[in-house]
């Protein structure tokens, strides 16, 4: 469908919403007259009056002619003098298509890439054009995958879609205003019948009488029936208006695929799943890994670091490249699925030009690193912009430290909680006596190995407080109390439910792993012990020469039927001087990184 009859069924579309309005003024002025020549004086009073409540927020969503402005999108305008090369490329792209240019381009922070337009008397007239190329899309792409996001972009001017979208626009905001309106208009008369009844019931209780039940049942349908009817046309809009957006994207495709290549424009289409699921991965368990800390990476890095992640992890990715995400399908999407896009678009001939990945399209800016760090100023939020810089080895090291201070904080006051006040004398012959699961009052709380995204409550313990809960946690072990602090551990249905040695055994890789977290924070505390990033896998502990091989019999003996500490106590005895051996490394035994 060509631009004339889009923008002749966008208006159509538009000029149903005044229709449907004008039907029910004239609905309500029937209503009006009926009431005035063939009812009472005072009840077409009654009529007059709601006739008039109703007819109030048709006329403001008719008459509210004024369309949200432009959102300003967080990020950094560029000119032609600071990136001419990218400028180059985008204005040789829009030649290509044979379409106007861009008055701005506009680097942002997110896996995306759009165009819009302030058009002008109802997208009749064209306006500002703006482009927004999110950096992160930017590192995950080659040069070619890049040309052909940006041909597709330049599509969309081609098309005209930009401008025909303020006619589409204009209508979905009228009709989701209007309905606001009605929907405000309910609530409140709910809102205030419910006072009133409420006060009613209070009087009657105070005056010794039953109250009768709140019901505000029937208050407010007049206005929610208007509401339900704008509903209906709101939703045949959407789902008409967003058929035709699905049908500019495949279009756009088709633009891209003329312009940059099929097999270019395939890859890309392939590739921006990949990229958005890295760029999540990378922000939750990298750049903003010291956040609860107080601590960001270097200015740059925050976005910049994503580089660094695409590099390490070839194998991951090429796992998620080997499938297209399937998305359920909904007549309310603004974009077909992907795996349907990169269909259609490998359907086309072949047309010899093979997908090229070798070059990065940063290579387009001037200086990626400049613009970095300056979208990053604008990404990220003033108290954000306040935390403390550290490079990327000591922040990890760092915020894997406090994690791990917090995780063993965690778990040695809920273990220490309930050895509290007990009897730590041992009981029976089996090293325990007690069966968990029994006489326990299992209350939630953060597992041992709960994931670095959780928030504690409170700061953890200063150091010599860690020691000493370490060292209180292994006396209890000493005295016979591991099974009944076991007992108040989170444990599942089938763990709660089991007795003696099976029991045991499920409570006690939760208490090797409590007690690997406040082993861990020791030897951290005393310095024996270094964080060390990782790109291409979670971060890893580094302990002294041998312990690594040392902990898990220590560990194990310190959790056996019969509780030896000796070997645990071992190896967390200080040393006078410092390792000459290289140190080990082990894999995190809770956060991860």
């Amino acid at each position: 469908m060509g631009p004339t009859p889009r923008a002749a069924r966008a208006l159509v579309l538009l000029a149903g919403f005044y229709l449907l309005g004008l039907f029910l003024l004239a609905a309500l002025a029937a209503a009006d007259w009926a009431a005035a020549v063939h009812t009472p004086g005072p009840f077409a009073l009654k009529v007059f009056i709601v006739s008039a409540v109703l007819a109030l927020p048709i006329v403001r969503g008719m008459f509210m002619l004024r369309t949200p402005p432009y959102e300003d999108v967080p990020g950094v305008r560029v000119d032609e003098s600071r990136e001419p090369r990218l400028w180059q490329t985008v204005r040789d792209i829009a030649q290509q298509v044979g379409t106007r240019a861009p008055d701005e381009i506009l680097l942002t922070g997110d896996v995306n890439a759009a165009v819009s337009e302030d058009s002008r008397l109802l997208g009749l007239a064209g306006g500002t054009r703006r482009l927004r190329i999110g950096l992160p899309l930017m590192t995950g792409l080659s040069e070619s995958g890049l040309r052909a996001v940006l041909a597709h972009e330049m599509g969309h001017y081609g098309n005209a879609d930009t401008r025909l979208a303020a006619i589409s626009e204009r209508g979905r905001v009228h009709v989701l205003r209007t309905v606001a309106h009605f929907e405000e208009r309910a609530g409140a008369k709910v809102s205030k019948e419910r006072a009133r009844q409420e006060k009613k019931a209070a009087a009657a209780v105070a005056k010794g009488r039953k109250a009768k039940e709140v019901d505000t049942t029937g208050t407010g349908v007049t206005y929610r029936a208007m509401a339900r009817l704008y509903t209906a046309y709101g939703k045949f809009y959407l789902r008409a208006t967003l058929s035709g957006s699905r049908r500019a994207e495949f279009a756009a495709d088709v633009a891209a695929a003329r312009i940059a290549g099929r097999d270019a424009t395939s890859s890309a289409l392939r590739e921006i799943p990949v990229i958005d699921a890295a760029h999540d991965f990378y922000l939750n368990c990298y750049a903003t890994l010291g956040v609860d800390a107080g601590l960001l990476p270097p200015p740059g890095e925050f976005l910049g670091g994503f580089r660094h992640l695409l590099a390490a992890r070839h194998a991951e990715l090429d796992a998620l490249r080997g499938e297209l995400p399937t998305e359920p399908v909904s007549p309310y999407d603004s974009h077909p699925p992907i795996a349907e896009r990169v269909a259609r678009i490998e359907a086309l001939p072949d047309d010899g030009r093979a997908s090229d990945p070798v070059r990065p399209s940063l290579s387009l800016l001037a200086d990626a690193d400049r613009s970095f760090a300056a979208v990053e100023e604008t990404v990220l939020t003033p108290a954000a912009l306040g935390l403390r810089r550290l490079d990327w080895p000591e922040l990890v090291h760092a915020a894997m430290s406090v994690q791990t201070e917090r995780s063993a904080q965690r778990f040695g006051a809920l273990a220490l909680g309930t050895a509290a006040g007990e009897d730590t004398s041992p009981r029976g012959t089996d090293g325990g006596g007690g069966t968990p699961g029994h006489g326990a009052d299992a209350r939630p709380g953060a597992d041992a190995d709960a994931d670095r995204t959780s928030r504690p409550e409170a700061d953890p313990e200063g150091d010599g407080a860690g020691a000493a809960t370490l060292g209180a946690l292994l006396d209890a072990i000493d005295a016979g109390a591991l099974w009944r602090i076991a007992e108040r551990l989170p444990r599942s249905a089938e763990a709660a439910a089991a007795h003696g040695r099976a029991a045991r055994e499920f409570a006690r890789p939760q208490l090797r792993a409590g007690l690997s977290q406040l082993v861990s924070a020791e030897y951290l505390r005393q310095g024996r012990a270094r964080w060390q990033l990782s790109w291409a896998e979670s971060a890893a502990l580094e302990l002294p020469y041998g312990h690594v091989d040392e902990l898990p019999a220590a560990l194990e003996a310190a959790v056996a039927d019969r509780p030896d500490t000796g070997p645990l106590r071992a190896l967390l005895e200080p040393v006078a001087a410092p390792e000459t051996s290289a140190p080990a490394q082990v894999p995190s035994p809770g956060p991860t990184a």
